[in-house]
C-alpha cells in the first residue's frame, strides 16, 4: 500500500481535501496503481516547533520578502 506523508503547519480542512485528493490522484496517474490503495497523512507542525538554518518557521514567515 502506498503511503504519502506531509508535514506542513496549520491548514485548513478546505486544503487538506484538496492536498489529499489531489497527491493521490497524481500518484495514481504516474505510478498506475489504483487511487484507493494509497494511504496520505497530514502532520501539522506549529511553525514555532519547526526550523530550517537555525530559524523558526514563524520566524522566517514573518521576515519573508517575496
Amino acid at each position: 500500500m502506498p503511503y504519502i506523508s506531509v508535514e506542513s503547519g496549520a491548514l485548513t480542512s478546505e486544503q487538506k481535501k484538496e492536498l489529499i485528493e489531489r497527491l493521490t490522484s497524481t500518484a495514481s496517474e504516474i505510478t498506475h496503481i489504483p487511487a484507493q490503495f494509497f494511504t496520505v497523512t497530514i502532520k501539522e507542525l506549529p511553525d514555532e516547533n519547526f526550523g530550517i538554518g537555525g530559524k523558526s518557521i514563524d520566524e522566517i514567515k514573518r521576515n519573508y520578502e517575496p
